[in-house]
Protein backbone atom coordinates (compact mmCIF):
# COMPACT_ATOMS: atom_id res chain seq x y z
CA UNK A 1 0.00 0.00 0.00
CA UNK A 2 1.29 3.61 -0.72
CA UNK A 3 1.56 6.12 2.39
CA UNK A 4 -1.68 7.78 1.73
CA UNK A 5 -4.69 8.70 4.15
CA UNK A 6 -6.43 5.47 4.80
CA UNK A 7 -9.72 7.74 4.23
CA UNK A 8 -8.37 8.92 1.10
CA UNK A 9 -8.19 5.97 -0.10
CA UNK A 10 -11.73 5.03 1.15
CA UNK A 11 -12.54 7.67 -1.04
CA UNK A 12 -11.04 7.15 -3.93
CA UNK A 13 -11.05 3.27 -4.31
CA UNK A 14 -13.69 1.73 -6.55
CA UNK A 15 -15.77 -0.74 -6.39
CA UNK A 16 -16.81 -3.47 -8.84
CA UNK A 17 -20.54 -4.32 -8.55
CA UNK A 18 -20.04 -7.78 -8.92
CA UNK A 19 -17.31 -7.93 -6.08
CA UNK A 20 -20.55 -7.73 -3.96
CA UNK A 21 -21.87 -10.58 -4.54
CA UNK A 22 -18.62 -12.86 -3.84
CA UNK A 23 -18.03 -10.66 -0.65
CA UNK A 24 -21.40 -11.41 0.53
CA UNK A 25 -21.12 -15.29 -0.28
CA UNK A 26 -17.12 -15.48 1.03
CA UNK A 27 -14.81 -12.75 1.71
CA UNK A 28 -12.10 -14.70 0.91
CA UNK A 29 -13.30 -15.92 -2.69
CA UNK A 30 -13.82 -11.74 -2.90
CA UNK A 31 -10.41 -11.25 -1.88
CA UNK A 32 -8.77 -14.15 -4.34
CA UNK A 33 -10.45 -12.86 -7.43
CA UNK A 34 -9.98 -9.01 -7.16
CA UNK A 35 -6.81 -8.51 -4.89
CA UNK A 36 -4.86 -11.34 -6.20
CA UNK A 37 -6.54 -11.56 -9.69
CA UNK A 38 -6.66 -15.76 -8.87
CA UNK A 39 -9.31 -16.93 -11.29
CA UNK A 40 -10.38 -21.04 -11.86
CA UNK A 41 -12.62 -22.81 -14.11
CA UNK A 42 -15.38 -25.09 -13.10
CA UNK A 43 -18.30 -26.23 -14.98
CA UNK A 44 -20.46 -23.34 -13.34
CA UNK A 45 -17.96 -20.69 -14.39
CA UNK A 46 -17.36 -22.17 -18.17
CA UNK A 47 -21.65 -22.53 -18.70
CA UNK A 48 -21.73 -18.72 -17.02
CA UNK A 49 -19.09 -17.42 -19.92
CA UNK A 50 -21.25 -19.28 -22.21
CA UNK A 51 -25.00 -18.49 -21.44
CA UNK A 52 -23.20 -14.76 -20.75
CA UNK A 53 -22.27 -14.38 -24.52
CA UNK A 54 -25.76 -13.33 -26.05
CA UNK A 55 -25.76 -11.12 -22.69
CA UNK A 56 -22.62 -9.15 -23.46
CA UNK A 57 -23.08 -8.69 -26.88
CA UNK A 58 -24.96 -5.10 -26.22
CA UNK A 59 -27.89 -5.35 -28.47
CA UNK A 60 -30.86 -3.53 -28.06
CA UNK A 61 -34.55 -5.19 -29.03
CA UNK A 62 -38.12 -4.27 -28.41
CA UNK A 63 -39.94 -7.07 -26.72
CA UNK A 64 -43.73 -6.51 -26.12
CA UNK A 65 -43.64 -2.78 -25.96
CA UNK A 66 -40.76 -2.38 -23.85
CA UNK A 67 -37.07 -1.71 -24.80
CA UNK A 68 -34.62 -4.33 -23.80
CA UNK A 69 -30.94 -3.39 -23.54
CA UNK A 70 -27.87 -5.79 -22.50
CA UNK A 71 -24.77 -4.88 -21.26
CA UNK A 72 -25.20 -1.60 -19.92
CA UNK A 73 -22.30 0.15 -18.62
CA UNK A 74 -23.18 1.27 -15.03
CA UNK A 75 -21.65 3.77 -12.53
CA UNK A 76 -22.26 5.29 -8.85
CA UNK A 77 -20.04 8.68 -8.32
CA UNK A 78 -21.65 8.81 -4.93
CA UNK A 79 -20.95 4.98 -3.82
CA UNK A 80 -17.80 4.60 -5.88
CA UNK A 81 -19.57 1.77 -7.64
CA UNK A 82 -18.72 0.83 -11.66
CA UNK A 83 -20.21 -2.16 -13.23
CA UNK A 84 -22.14 -2.89 -16.03
CA UNK A 85 -26.00 -4.49 -16.03
CA UNK A 86 -26.95 -8.19 -17.54
CA UNK A 87 -30.28 -6.71 -18.74
CA UNK A 88 -32.42 -4.18 -18.27
CA UNK A 89 -35.76 -3.18 -19.12
CA UNK A 90 -37.31 0.17 -19.77
CA UNK A 91 -40.83 -0.37 -18.80
CA UNK A 92 -43.64 2.66 -18.27
CA UNK A 93 -42.71 2.36 -14.88
CA UNK A 94 -39.42 2.58 -14.49
CA UNK A 95 -35.70 0.86 -15.63
CA UNK A 96 -36.05 -3.16 -14.44
CA UNK A 97 -32.42 -4.83 -14.19
CA UNK A 98 -31.93 -7.96 -14.54
CA UNK A 99 -28.96 -10.23 -13.68
CA UNK A 100 -28.38 -13.65 -15.32
CA UNK A 101 -27.32 -16.49 -12.99
CA UNK A 102 -26.19 -19.88 -13.96
CA UNK A 103 -24.77 -22.38 -11.00
CA UNK A 104 -27.03 -23.34 -8.39
CA UNK A 105 -28.93 -20.81 -5.98
CA UNK A 106 -26.76 -19.72 -3.55
CA UNK A 107 -29.43 -17.79 -1.56
CA UNK A 108 -30.05 -14.37 -1.94
CA UNK A 109 -26.28 -12.91 -2.45
CA UNK A 110 -26.77 -11.88 -5.74
CA UNK A 111 -29.48 -9.31 -4.37
CA UNK A 112 -26.79 -6.78 -3.40
CA UNK A 113 -25.71 -6.99 -6.55
CA UNK A 114 -29.10 -6.75 -8.51
CA UNK A 115 -29.63 -4.12 -5.48
CA UNK A 116 -26.12 -2.16 -6.37
CA UNK A 117 -27.36 -1.66 -10.15
CA UNK A 118 -30.50 -0.36 -9.52
CA UNK A 119 -29.22 2.57 -6.82
CA UNK A 120 -26.86 3.26 -10.06
CA UNK A 121 -29.62 3.25 -12.37
CA UNK A 122 -31.43 5.55 -9.75
CA UNK A 123 -28.34 8.06 -9.69
CA UNK A 124 -27.33 7.97 -13.36
CA UNK A 125 -31.28 8.25 -14.58
CA UNK A 126 -33.13 10.44 -11.56
CA UNK A 127 -35.46 7.86 -11.28
CA UNK A 128 -36.98 5.02 -8.73
CA UNK A 129 -36.07 1.72 -9.56
CA UNK A 130 -38.32 -0.36 -6.89
CA UNK A 131 -37.71 -3.52 -7.91
CA UNK A 132 -35.57 -6.26 -10.74
CA UNK A 133 -35.60 -9.61 -11.00
CA UNK A 134 -32.38 -12.91 -11.26
CA UNK A 135 -33.01 -15.15 -13.74
CA UNK A 136 -31.56 -18.39 -13.24
CA UNK A 137 -30.57 -19.64 -16.53
CA UNK A 138 -31.05 -23.60 -15.45
CA UNK A 139 -34.57 -23.10 -14.35
CA UNK A 140 -35.48 -20.54 -16.81
CA UNK A 141 -36.98 -18.92 -13.82
CA UNK A 142 -36.84 -15.61 -12.74
CA UNK A 143 -36.96 -14.46 -9.28
CA UNK A 144 -38.35 -10.93 -8.49
CA UNK A 145 -36.47 -8.79 -6.34
CA UNK A 146 -37.51 -6.03 -4.07
CA UNK A 147 -35.28 -3.16 -3.16
CA UNK A 148 -36.09 -2.53 0.28
CA UNK A 149 -34.69 -0.49 2.67
CA UNK A 150 -32.75 -3.41 4.61
CA UNK A 151 -32.08 -4.26 1.10
CA UNK A 152 -30.40 -0.95 0.14
CA UNK A 153 -28.83 -0.83 3.52
CA UNK A 154 -27.17 -4.22 3.41
CA UNK A 155 -25.99 -3.33 0.01
CA UNK A 156 -24.10 0.01 0.82
CA UNK A 157 -22.27 -2.10 3.97
CA UNK A 158 -21.06 -4.50 1.77
CA UNK A 159 -19.67 -1.56 -0.68
CA UNK A 160 -17.51 -0.17 2.00
CA UNK A 161 -16.29 -3.93 3.40
CA UNK A 162 -15.42 -4.72 -0.11
CA UNK A 163 -13.54 -1.22 -0.51
CA UNK A 164 -11.93 -1.57 2.75
CA UNK A 165 -10.92 -4.84 1.74
CA UNK A 166 -9.21 -3.26 -1.61
CA UNK A 167 -7.57 -0.77 0.37
CA UNK A 168 -5.74 -2.94 3.30
CA UNK A 169 -5.12 -5.49 0.83
CA UNK A 170 -5.64 -8.32 3.58
CA UNK A 171 -7.03 -11.44 2.17
CA UNK A 172 -10.18 -12.40 4.52
CA UNK A 173 -9.37 -16.04 6.13
CA UNK A 174 -10.91 -18.82 4.50
CA UNK A 175 -14.45 -20.27 5.84
CA UNK A 176 -13.98 -23.85 5.45
CA UNK A 177 -17.70 -25.32 5.45
CA UNK A 178 -20.62 -26.18 2.94
CA UNK A 179 -19.45 -22.91 0.76
CA UNK A 180 -16.32 -24.36 0.12
CA UNK A 181 -17.66 -27.63 -2.11
CA UNK A 182 -19.14 -26.01 -4.88
CA UNK A 183 -16.06 -22.70 -5.03
CA UNK A 184 -14.26 -22.88 -8.29
CA UNK A 185 -11.43 -21.44 -6.25
CA UNK A 186 -11.04 -24.51 -3.48
CA UNK A 187 -7.51 -25.09 -5.29
CA UNK A 188 -5.97 -21.84 -4.74
CA UNK A 189 -7.97 -20.82 -1.63
CA UNK A 190 -6.89 -24.74 -0.09
CA UNK A 191 -9.90 -23.82 2.98
CA UNK A 192 -8.70 -26.93 4.74
CA UNK A 193 -5.24 -26.75 4.36
CA UNK A 194 -5.24 -23.47 6.19
CA UNK A 195 -8.19 -23.92 8.77
CA UNK A 196 -5.64 -26.99 9.85
CA UNK A 197 -2.47 -24.74 10.18
CA UNK A 198 -4.73 -22.47 12.27
CA UNK A 199 -5.90 -25.14 14.38
CA UNK A 200 -1.95 -26.32 14.91
CA UNK A 201 -1.03 -22.67 15.57
CA UNK A 202 -3.99 -22.05 18.35
CA UNK A 203 -2.90 -26.02 19.60
CA UNK A 204 0.78 -25.16 20.04
CA UNK A 205 -0.12 -21.58 21.32
CA UNK A 206 -2.50 -23.33 24.10
CA UNK A 207 0.81 -25.38 24.85
CA UNK A 208 3.05 -22.86 25.27
CA UNK A 209 0.52 -20.70 27.48
CA UNK A 210 0.10 -24.00 29.86
CA UNK A 211 3.92 -25.03 29.80
CA UNK A 212 4.62 -21.35 31.05
CA UNK A 213 1.75 -21.63 33.45
CA UNK A 214 3.36 -24.70 35.36
CA UNK A 215 7.02 -23.05 35.42
CA UNK A 216 5.57 -20.23 37.23
CA UNK A 217 3.42 -22.42 39.62
CA UNK A 218 6.61 -24.87 39.72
Amino acid sequence: MNGGNADEDLDRVEVLISALEHFSYCPRQCGLIHLEQTFDENIYTIRGQLAHERVDAGEVELTAGIRVERAIPLWSDRLGLRGKADVVEFRVDGPYPIEYKVGPPRGKHADAQLCAQALCLEEMLSVSVPRGAIFHIATRRRREVEFTESLRARTTGLIEATRRMLVTQVLPPPVNDARCSHCSLAESCLPDVVADRRRLEQADGQAFELAAEESVTS
